[in-house]
Formats: C-alpha cells, sequence, structure tokens
C-alpha cells in the first residue's frame, strides 16, 4: 500500500495515534487525510495543522457514521484507507458497571462494525481498500485490571481477522495495530494502578509518532499484525505454545502489578 494520492479515514484522530497517523499520512503524500472524533475541537486542530478536513463525530452512533461517510464520498469519490483508531480505557473487574461495559462494547466493538459497514461496499465495488484496525497488545494478550478493556480489544482483533480472512482475496488489506504502552491520554489508567504498573508503562511506552512510523511500515509490506512493540510477538508466541504456562506467568504479574 502506498499512501500518496489516497484518500485516509480516521477516526479518533483528535489526538493520541490518530492525530500521529494523520500527520504522517500527509506527509506521505495522501490525496486527503479526514480526522474524525468525537470532539470536534481537537479533529479541527490537527485536520488545520495537516490541511485535511475535520468531522464531530460519535462513533457510536452508526446514522452519523454513515453520514460521515457518505459525504467524504460524494466529496472525494472514495475512501482508500479507512482507520478504526477510536478507543476507550475502561478498567475494573467482573463487577465494572453494565454502563461502563457497553460505552466500552460500543467504541472498541461495534464502532468498527459500523464504519467498516458503511466504506466496505465502495472498496468491494471498487475491488481495493485497506482497513486498519487499533487494538492493543491486551487484545493478543490481556491487560492487569482491566476486564472491559481486555476483553473489546480481543473482539477488535478478532473482527479484524475475520474481515481479513473474508474479503483479503477480494483486494482488501486489513492490518491489526496492537502496541503495549503509548505516550498518550489513556496511557495515565493504566499508570494508576500500581507503582509496580508505572514502573513497567514509563520503561515500555514509546511515542506516538513511532506509532505511526510501525503503521506506515506495516501498510507497505501488508502485514496483519502491527506491532511496534518487539517483545509482544514474543509474549503471544509464548502464549501459543504453552497456554498453560502463560496464565501461570500472568497470576505472578497480576500479583506484582496488584501490589500483593
Amino acid at each position: 500500500m502506498d499512501i500518496a494520492k489516497k484518500v485516509a479515514l480516521i477516526t479518533g484522530a483528535g489526538s493520541g495515534i490518530g492525530a500521529a497517523m494523520a500527520h504522517r499520512f500527509t506527509t506521505d503524500g495522501a490525496e486527503a487525510v479526514i480526522v474524525t472524533d468525537i470532539d470536534g475541537s481537537s479533529a479541527r486542530t490537527v485536520a488545520s495543522a495537516i490541511g485535511g478536513e475535520a468531522f464531530d463525530l460519535d462513533v457510536t452512533d452508526e446514522g452519523a457514521t454513515a453520514a460521515v461517510v457518505s459525504e467524504i464520498e460524494e466529496r472525494h469519490g472514495r475512501i482508500d484507507i479507512l482507520c478504526l483508531n477510536a478507543g476507550i480505557a475502561t478498567d475494573g473487574s467482573v463487577d465494572a458497571l453494565n454502563e461502563d461495559w457497553q460505552r466500552t462494547w460500543d467504541v472498541n466493538v461495534m464502532a468498527h462494525v459500523y464504519a467498516t459497514r458503511h466504506v466496505l461496499p465502495g472498496m468491494l465495488d471498487r475491488g481495493n481498500g485497506y482497513i486498519v484496525t487499533t487494538a492493543s497488545a491486551a487484545g493478543l494478550l490481556t491487560n492487569i485490571g482491566a476486564a472491559p478493556y481486555s476483553v473489546t480489544k480481543h473482539a477488535a482483533v478478532a473482527f479484524a481477522e475475520w474481515l481479513s480472512v473474508t474479503y483479503g482475496r477480494s483486494g482488501i488489506k486489513v492490518s491489526c495495530l496492537c502496541p503495549m504502552f503509548v505516550d498518550t491520554p489513556m496511557l495515565e489508567a493504566f499508570a494508576e494502578h500500581s507503582d509496580h504498573m508505572r514502573d513497567w508503562v514509563e520503561e515500555l511506552a514509546i511515542d506516538v509518532d513511532d506509532v505511526a512510523t510501525a503503521v506506515v511500515d506495516g501498510m507497505r509490506s501488508e502485514s496483519f499484525l502491527i506491532l511496534p512493540h518487539p517483545i509482544v510477538l514474543d509474549y503471544f508466541q509464548r502464549k501459543a505454545l504453552d497456554y498453560d504456562r502463560w496464565i501461570s506467568g500472568m497470576q505472578d504479574l497480576n500479583d506484582r502489578m496488584s501490589g500483593e
């Protein structure tokens, strides 16, 4: 995938990874970069900085999503790249509030379904397109202390995988971005669990520009998994080779992260 002269739609791009991707796509010569965010002011700030376009969008509203897609296709004739980047971090156990579980599901999973549902037909008609899902290392492994986040990120990975299996031979390329800790506002939620977690976060956190570079590199090589933290692949392989041993090790990590 060559980003030059492509039309890219990025959700949750008012800050963090999404904003970094918007800047990088522009630098790499995209024809148009459309920035959406529930915080319309942030979206407009990013769009102004890159000469792009901005939409105030709650990704959990399918009607609003469909309207944005329709307007972009009317203006530009197509959407070549769809980056499903909007997400929220929700911690807690099984006793997290039902509304927190539902909101996390709606943002981290159903928003991907909604946007894809309305962008995919055009891609299939043209016989080409690229979908990038921002999931998390938590979607391949798990996230200590964050059941809603871990579960929904697993689902995001599964949806991206299903899309690739189902439409890969129809010209639709799919990549799933699974970083660990990235220097964004979301990082603070993870760092608050314990001193051990804070130290681990600070040790492994990378810059959003590093993630954007990994995304571009992954798209160029058309890799399904994009892992800005190479150690995630090591963990993922260990998990697959000996699930029980991996669970035991994660139980030990849970004890340390919880301060036990």
